[in-house]
């Protein structure tokens, strides 16, 4: 084992030049300049999601400008000033609003307070869907009815059929966690994965059904197990997408993350070290957030693990199969 476990560093960065969360080079001079206390770059850049239909971008941008406000506001207090009707400022303040309350004990009701907020995001650009993202996410939070999530679901896929972050809000809404089940959590990701585009991160939906229930607080009944066949196979989706997209690229570094986790749990050592090579540099905070407080240790804590595991299983120098049961404990 100690004799091949060096070599199955080939491809992975030093523990110093892996980086958390790291923004592209378009959010990046958005948040350097926020931290000057100047707002114009970041509603530059959003406005220019918006025009362009960029969702996916604008939603990644929204969310992390939101995050940089709660800690420091006085840019967006600024913004919000100068241009109190800008949609994408309306956005920002909507996605801002959402958050703070979720962790609140008063979570219900102070996002109920954060209803007309959300509408008049909404208003902002009719066709913009990330204002439908955040209201699924309110949804959850204020216990809405399955019949309120299928009008605001319904209201999101018109505006961009394919569009991840409301997939994704969607499936924790339907998750065993909240107001749905396992099962209706499997299904819900596996009919979207099949429908989606080519290369669309939709198809890493199957996973993260797998990190929910992987990860669920109680253990499933009989009737709930999910079979193993069932996670392999949303694994090797996932797998499939991430060998679409280059190695070292941060647009698919939080699902390749994700997929290392649900890969370690199913003990598929030598899958989630190809994954590891192929993340690079770009730990993400999810998944390492929801078992950790030091999401960054824990992601190089695990780095090491899987290495040891892979060189444990080439004692002599031959090669693992990579897959292995559930790890102990597992639903």
């Amino acid at each position: 084992m100690v004799r091949h476990t060096s070599g199955l560093a080939a491809g992975l960065p030093a523990d110093d030049d892996v980086l958390l969360d790291v923004p592209d080079e378009r959010l990046a001079p958005a948040l350097v300049a926020a931290g000057r206390g100047e707002y114009e770059a970041a509603a530059k850049l959003l406005a220019a999601t918006r025009e362009a239909g960029e969702w996916e971008n604008r939603d990644r941008y929204v969310t992390r400008l939101a995050a940089f406000a709660r800690s420091r506001s006085e840019w967006f207090d600024d913004w919000r000033f100068a241009a109190p009707h800008d949609p994408d400022a309306l956005l920002v303040k909507a996605e801002l609003e959402v958050a703070r309350g979720w962790e609140s004990p008063a979570r219900a009701e102070l996002l109920r307070a954060v209803t007309p907020l959300i509408t008049a995001a909404a208003e902002g650009d009719p066709g913009d869907p990330v204002p439908w993202r955040v209201a699924l996410d309110h949804a959850r939070g204020t216990n809405a009815s399955h019949t309120v999530f299928e009008r605001l679901w319904a209201e999101a896929i018109r505006r961009s059929p394919h569009h991840y972050g409301c997939h994704v809000s969607a499936l924790q809404y339907l998750s065993a966690a909240w107001y749905g089940s396992h099962r209706e959590c499997f299904d819900f990701a596996e009919r979207a994965a099949q429908d989606t585009l080519p290369g669309s991160l939709v198809q890493a939906l199957p996973v993260r059904a797998a990190f929910a229930y992987l990860t669920s607080e109680e253990g499933p009944g009989p009737a709930a197990k999910v079979p193993r066949e069932r996670l392999d196979e949303a694994a090797d989706l996932a797998i499939a997408l991430s060998r679409e997209y280059a190695a070292d690229d941060p647009w698919p570094a939080e699902v390749r993350n994700l997929l290392t986790y649900v890969l370690v749990r199913l003990e598929r050592w030598s899958d989630a070290l190809e994954q590891l090579r192929l993340t690079g540099p770009y730990a993400s905070s999810f998944p390492w957030d929801r078992i950790s407080d030091d999401p960054l240790g824990q992601f190089l804590e695990l780095r090491d693990g899987v290495r040891i595991e892979v060189a444990a299983a080439r004692p002599l120098g031959g090669r693992g199969t990579g897959r292995g049961s559930l790890t102990s404990g597992s639903h």
